[in-house]
């Protein structure tokens, strides 16, 4: 039986992307412009700015505390209202109790203001809806790791679901930068270091938000990972080739190919120029190359920090001009800049028509959200289960494939009946199992004393109940960031007297320097935090066994312990049921099968780094200082093997045409287990130095023991393309190394050469590989 698959196992797209069922006809056109005839200026301006009713000492964004109250939501919107913000992620607020306020403010919407237009009601959702008692699903680094865009898909479409049954019209997520850099605090929040594989994930993860009626918002466009130094809103100074090449595809392929209906502006300022007033990306590129026409929506205060922190204009006023002029639609969190509009009208500062202009898209969004239809007089959200059984298991299982088993030296899995010792700082502890926009470290740290809202067994707790509570011992040795060394005494006691020390080290995701990674918590080196590495080494001194657990939001520099440990066990924030899921790989009920979306660097002064490295990026004698990474982007390893073989290579390919590849992977173990097949390729010589490496495809496997399939990659050649010395994105003709693996190291080679003319790449050229398993 032959399967075929499109983007390594997702659904097909269309190279021209149908768009959201929305009515976008003359009649639904005529419509919204009819509406828009009939605005005052201050009912215009009403639909470009959010609400966000927030209280002293709920600080969940940057700068919250600098920005004043804006009054009461009924005085607020007494023109009407275009988003109504984190009406259920500000605070723990009863989700049936908050649903009913909710119908109840959209009703007085429609029959209050004159024109009777319900406001979009938008949250976080980066690793499930961040709510009081909702499901929390592993962090995006960990679906990354799970290489597996159907499970995302489905993931997000549970998300969705839970969130219009609430009232929730718009998620302001994924997340599609591109790691460059492991020091800077938001890489939990990424998916990976690779452009292809950001891409695959994060346009899987819009089409199953938006199919249940929820729009997505990409974050955060663009550039915002290169950050110098790794620190968060630090300037950007990437080259326009990097900015084309690396950070801008993603996006691409979410928006042609995913019709995504939202766009956040990122923070950033690159080259001086901040993003929020930059036409070229936010017009130029967004909307007229790529035919963007849904809205574009501030990162919260973005608007404002042009005049605040960018200091490109002395005011708030100015600061709504630039930021609308060039292409910002809809201010976030609140209206503190763009409520200064109306008198810009009026002075004749701004040309109303661009007001106008995002007036406009917003209308056309809330049409396709069927918001101008909607009266609210229907029954109320009855009981609803936010963290059913059905989202566990979707938790469970993306969790369970986003295990990485860094290193195994054969003490995994653990046999029956060993005496194990559990250490550490993050063996008994629910937040860290989980990244910094999850609600339990995102609002939750801020209200000490509410419980959880969800069951979430610990390490510890997980392994009594897989190992046997008679087996295990535990002493916390050390806390996650501190200098105490106390605990460490019982830390080696528990460990002498065992067979296996399980340590479970890691982070703590919070916010604004109240966590070890998360945003606004970046690291001027990649030494585990605190004493947690000395607590490690005490334990090993004892010759016990150490299997070392990383539960981090970022990859750690681990030469130091790859060696020593009997094993090595990276998760990436692995969500509610992640304790479950490392107990299970522990044990051996669950083979591991995650890869490292990220290298795991050798040093912090290998930053920034990523496999994407031209030659003179690897390091050797023209250097004293390696860049060599301790485990490679892709590598993970398994409790069975895996042998390649037979792999066959197009010999020539038009320069417009598609690399066809095929490979027989065979399960040599004893054990089913589950590869990542993964096809790279290198442009031995172009008009632009190129990377030593570059993920062309891949495709998840299942092999039963001694089974194989054939697996077939179609490779589209403008998977190869990049931005030539005149920064037009090209296909260029020459000779191409192809090779397969299960990481970015080769197992199988083969040569291919591209022929014909330079071939420049459209929105029309084809950008995802499809595979074919027989």
């Amino acid at each position: 039986m032959t399967e075929v698959r499109q983007v390594e196992g997702a659904s097909a797209p269309t190279q021209t992307a149908p768009r959201h069922d929305r009515p976008d006809g003359p009649d639904g056109e005529s419509r919204v412009r009819e509406l828009l005839g009939r605005m005052t200026i201050e009912e215009k301006v009403a639909q470009l700015v959010g609400f966000w009713e927030k209280e002293d000492g709920e600080a969940v964004a940057p700068l919250q505390g600098e920005f004043g109250e804006v009054g009461r939501l009924e005085s607020f919107s007494r023109h009407g209202l275009g988003h109504l913000t984190r009406a259920y992620g500000t605070r723990p607020v009863d989700p049936v109790a908050r649903a009913s306020w909710l119908r109840k403010f959209q009703s007085e919407l429609i029959t209050g203001t004159r024109l009777g237009i319900p406001a979009i009601v938008h949250e976080e959702c980066l690793t499930g809806l961040s709510a009081w008692k909702a499901a929390t699903f592993p962090t995006p680094l960990a679906w990354g790791a799970a290489f597996d865009p159907d499970l995302v898909t489905e993931m997000a479409e549970a998300v969705g679901t839970v969130m219009r049954t609430l009232g929730i019209h718009q998620g302001l997520s994924p997340v599609l930068d591109v790691i460059r850099d492991a020091r800077w605090g938001r890489v939990d929040e990424c998916i990976a270091e690779d452009p292809y594989l950001v891409g695959t994930i994060g346009t899987s993860y819009v089409r199953g938000l938006q199919s249940q009626g929820v729009h997505a918002t990409l974050k955060h466009f663009v550039g915002y990972s290169a950050s110098r130094a790794g620190r968060n809103f630090a300037p950007v100074h990437a080259g326009p080739r990097e900015i084309a090449d690396v950070f801008l595809p993603p996006f691409e392929m979410a928006v042609l190919d995913g019709n995504v209906r939202s766009v956040m502006h990122s923070y950033a300022e690159i080259d001086g120029v901040p993003v929020a007033a930059d036409p070229t990306l936010l017009t130029e590129l967004l909307r007229d190359r790529w035919g963007f026409d849904g809205t574009v929506v501030a990162d919260y205060y973005g608007v404002a920090f042009l005049n605040l922190l960018h200091h490109v204009a002395p005011d708030h006023a100015e600061a709504a001009v630039q930021a609308l002029t060039a292409g910002v639609d809809v201010e976030l969190p609140t209206g503190d800049a763009y409520l200064t509009l109306i008198e810009s009208v009026r002075s004749g500062r701004i040309d109303e028509a661009l007001i106008d202009r995002s007036v406009l898209r917003v209308l056309r969004q809330k049409l396709e959200l069927g918001l101008l239809d909607a009266t609210f007089d229907d029954e109320p959200v009855g009981q609803v289960d936010l963290d059913s059984p059905e989202h566990r298991a979707i938790a469970r299982r993306l969790a369970e494939k986003s295990i990485v088993l860094v290193a195994n030296q054969g003490v995994l899995p653990l046999p029956a009946g060993r005496r194990v010792a559990v250490i550490g700082p993050n063996a008994d502890r629910e937040a860290a199992l989980f990244g910094c926009y999850s609600f339990l470290n995102h609002v939750l740290a801020q209200h000490p004393g509410v419980e959880t809202g969800i069951e979430v067994p610990t390490v510890l707790q997980a392994l009594r109940e897989e190992l046997g509570a008679e087996q295990i011992t535990s002493a916390v040795g050390c806390a996650v960031d501190t200098e105490d060394r106390s605990g460490f005494a019982e830390a080696v006691a528990a460990a002498t007297e065992a067979e296996v020390a399980v340590l479970v080290v890691g982070d703590h995701a919070g916010l604004f320097g109240r966590g070890t990674v998360g945003e606004g918590c970046d690291r001027d080196d990649l030494e585990l935090p605190g004493v947690q590495r000395e607590l490690v080494e005490a334990v090993l001194d004892t010759e016990t066994p150490v299997v070392l657990v990383l539960l981090t939001g970022r990859p750690y520099a681990l030469g130091w312990a790859m060696d020593r440990c009997a094993a090595v066990v990276q998760a990436f924030f692995p969500g509610e049921e992640g304790a479950s899921a490392i107990a299970g790989v522990l044990s051996g009920r669950v083979n591991p099968s995650g890869r490292l979306p990220v290298s795991m660097p050798g040093s912090a002064g290998a930053q920034p780094y990523s496999y994407l490295h031209p030659t003179l990026g690897e390091g050797n004698e023209v250097t004293s200082l390696s860049a060599a990474p301790v485990a490679p982007f892709g590598h993970g390893l398994s409790y069975t093997t895996f042998g390649y073989a037979d792999l066959t290579v197009s010999d020539t390919v038009p320069t417009d045409g598609t690399i066809r590849a095929s490979v027989r992977v065979t399960n040599t173990g004893t054990v089913a287990g589950e590869e990542v097949v993964q096809l790279y390729g290198h442009d031995l010589v172009a008009s632009i130095t190129r990377p030593v490496a570059q993920l062309l495809g891949y495709r998840r496997v299942h092999l039963e023991p001694g089974e194989s399939v054939t697996v077939e990659l179609s490779v589209p050649t403008t998977r190869l393309a990049f931005s030539d010395r005149t920064l037009t994105r090209v296909v260029e003709p020459g000779e191409v190394d192809i090779w397969v693996g299960n990481s970015a190291h080769r197992a199988a080679q083969a040569r291919t050469t591209l022929v014909g003319d330079v071939v420049p790449v459209t929105n029309a050229s084809p950008r995802w590989t499809t595979t074919r398993l027989h």
